[in-house]
């Protein structure tokens, strides 16, 4: 019998064909699992190829490293036919693990099959030697490399099976895998080559026609290599080529997802907007035109925002906003929604059991706004106005239902905020009323319809006029002379009270200086100031520019704030106040006694006057309560060197009494009525001469 011998090189190196073909196979698994559509089959046949080629290669390596004392060649056909049978062996255990499942039978049905494929691949390549007479095989062994190859292949199909998905560290998984594959490959092809006995004086019938040395091994090696190389670079690139596009969809899923968020909610409380709202509110219709029910859509508006934006910045405003959001969002029940339609507007849709649940509701959202809220280390107090309109009954769409609800809200509103309002007919009467007003108050200015009326100031012990105070009026095309209670809260609510305010101070500095030239220069003019005017930031450059421009000395102006506003944000006021005591501006505390003072804040404000509110002078003769208040507020003004105006007088009786308490001057109507610039100055002058005369 023939011995044979092997190469310790070649055979190393078919082990190595064999890991790299296993690694190959279980990569192109993955890839072919991940595919779709007409890649599918194309991944599949270019799988089959280079992992049959890889299996093949590796056995004809093996058979390269074998040698006996004759020479030994291949038959070409025959060779080629054991190449096919690894590809067909190939095919079919990639199609198998790239089915949903692999159930115990089929494995084991499938390894069977594989098994002899790859027997078959392995036999018939040793038949390629066409060994004459023909190779004895030891059956044990024979049997032993069959178990081998079936083994292997069922193993091969499990781990191919488990590791075709991406997971975390899967190549690492697969290099170890691929591992036990190639030397279970390996073991099968030894010992099917260990089961082969060459007989005395055999020799090899494809000896100098077939394939035979003289560097074959290389050529079949690099040939292998470079398939399963390409192979596996392709798969690699594919899968980096795959995880970009399914990284570009997430991003691109991401992208539609923010897109519709920001499209149906707003961006700064992330409350729905008023797309979002719509959908929610026919939604709502719909449920209860077929269900029945009724649901109630309440207008929410903040009272008092605005100031605080204005106080505090936008920063702080926005801030508010969300806290706002926040709490209103945390007494929501399942079906009901929020929105954010603008601004300091929030709308809230919620379903009902029965009409007569609403006013718990809207009360319950009333005290929630009421609490203070702490914002930038500030307690900021603002309160809500709410308006209700009910489906069915307040309208037969949604933006009837809007406009109603909306409606209700500015009659909550009018009627002195911090509650709620239900919606019936009249007001849109109303609501129509002072929207036409609010479109004609954005053109008055342009138009030249507003004027300043005058009303005078008088030295309480003297007699003789020593100012004015100017007075806002509209003149309306159609409504006539309009008084400041007519339109100023619209102004207040819409933002225009800043351009009107810096009018009426630039014209009233203007009058001053005209009256200033005629021999009027110790007067001062009087100025009121909003509460939205005094926190804008651009006040005290308004200011500056107005008494620039008509070369006015700064104490000619007194610009007049209410006590409520000083107080409401004390520091903010006193940084102002100060900027404008500096100018050299005179400034008076309004409507003193009405607000909440603060004696200690009181005494550090640069102001120089106290006016006392109309409200205690005009019961001065019959409450004594009014009385004592004044004399305490004329006490208090002369204690801090200030100088006490009151408003309102309108009897002798209280003329005198304000005199002999120290009140250094008046005004009202019993001294003189608002009247214009022109009117103004000649009721002056009569007054004067009829003085002169007694």
């Amino acid at each position: 019998m023939l011995i044979g011998s092997y190469s310790p090189s070649l055979v190393f190196v078919s082990l190595c064909v064999a890991v790299l073909a296993s690694y190959t196979a279980l990569d192109l698994t993955g890839r072919i699992a991940t595919a779709k559509g007409r890649a599918v089959p194309l991944w599949m046949a270019g799988g089959a190829l280079a992992m049959g080629i890889g299996i093949w290669s590796m056995h004809f390596i093996g058979m390269l490293a074998f040698s006996l004392p004759i020479e030994l060649g291949y038959d070409l056909t025959i060779t080629l036919l054991s190449l096919l049978i690894g590809v067909m062996s190939s095919g079919f255990a990639l199609w198998l693990v790239n089915q949903p499942s692999l159930p115990l039978g089929q494995l084991a049905y499938g390894a069977l099959i594989m098994g002899a494929g790859i027997s078959a691949m392995h036999y018939t390549g040793m038949a390629a030697m066409r060994m004459q007479p023909g190779i004895d095989y030891h059956p044990g062994v024979l049997v032993a490399s069959l178990v081998i190859a079936v083994v292997a292949s069922a193993a091969a199909l499990w781990i191919a099976f488990r590791l075709r998905r991406q997971s975390p560290h899967v190549r690492l998984v697969r290099g170890g895998a691929a591992i036990v594959m190639g030397v279970a490959i390996v073991g099968m092809h030894y010992t099917g080559m260990a089961a082969a006995n060459f007989a005395e004086g055999s020799f090899c019938g494809a000896a100098g026609s077939g394939l035979s040395g003289n560097g074959l091994e290389y050529l079949v090696l690099i040939t292998s290599l470079a398939v399963l190389a390409i192979a596996l670079l392709t798969s690699v690139l594919d899968a980096r080529l795959e995880t970009r596009t399914a990284d570009l969809a997430n991003s691109l899923t991401l992208a539609n997802q923010e897109l519709t968020q920001l499209a149906l909610h707003d961006t700064l409380t992330g409350l729905p907007n008023r797309v979002l709202l719509a959908d929610r509110l026919d939604q709502a219709m719909h449920m209860v035109n077929e269900g029945g029910g009724c649901f109630a859509l309440m207008f929410i508006d903040l009272d008092g925002f605005k100031p605080v934006n204005d106080a505090f910045g936008h920063h702080t405003g926005d801030q508010l906003l969300r806290e706002v959001a926040l709490r209103l969002r945390d007494s929501l029940h399942g079906q009901d929604t929020l929105a954010r339609i603008g601004g300091d507007e929030f709308v809230l849709l919620v379903q009902l059991r029965e009409p007569n649940d609403a006013p718990s509701v809207a009360a319950e959202l009333v005290d929630l706004i009421s609490r203070p809220f702490r914002v930038a280390e500030q307690d900021l107090q603002i309160s809500a106005s709410i308006g209700i309109a009910m489906y069915p009954g307040n309208g037969a769409d949604q933006h009837e239902l809007l406009m109603n609800a909306d409606a209700a809200m500015y009659h909550a509103k009018s009627a002195g905020k911090n509650g709620y309002s239900f919606f019936d007919g009249s007001m849109n009467t109303n609501a129509r009323k002072q929207l036409q007003l609010l479109q004609d108050l954005r053109m008055a200015q342009e138009l030249g319809q507003l004027r300043l009326h005058y009303q005078p100031k008088f030295d309480a012990l003297k007699g003789h006029p020593v100012g004015a105070e100017a007075l806002l009026r509209w003149e309306h095309p159609q409504l006539g002379l309009l008084l400041p209670d007519k339109f100023i809260v619209l102004a207040e609510k819409t933002g225009l009270i800043i351009p009107i305010g810096e009018w009426v101070l630039d014209e009233a500095c203007r009058q001053m200086r005209v009256w200033a030239l005629q021999g009027y220069s110790h007067w001062r003019i009087a100025v009121n100031l909003s509460a939205l005017q005094f926190c804008h930031a651009g006040l005290v450059t308004s200011v500056a520019s107005a008494l620039a421009r008509h070369q006015l000395p700064a104490n000619s102006l007194t610009l007049e704030i209410t006590e409520t506003t000083a107080m409401s944000d004390a520091d903010a006021s006193m940084t102002v106040l100060q900027q404008l005591s500096e100018m050299g501006v005179d400034l008076s505390i309004d409507d003193f006694g009405t607000g909440y003072s603060s004696l200690m804040y009181l005494k550090r404000l640069p102001a120089n006057e106290l006016k006392i509110d109309r409200g205690f002078v005009r019961d001065l003769e019959q409450d004594s309560d009014d009385a004592a208040i004044v004399s305490a507020i004329v006490a208090l003004g002369q204690a801090l060197g200030l100088r006490i105006v009151a408003e309102g007088v309108e009897t002798n009786l209280q003329q005198s009494f304000l005199t002999q308490l120290g009140c250094d001057s008046l005004q009202g109507y019993l001294l003189g009525q608002p009247l214009p610039a022109e009117c103004f100055l000649a009721d002056i002058r009569r007054s004067e001469r009829e003085a002169m005369v007694t």
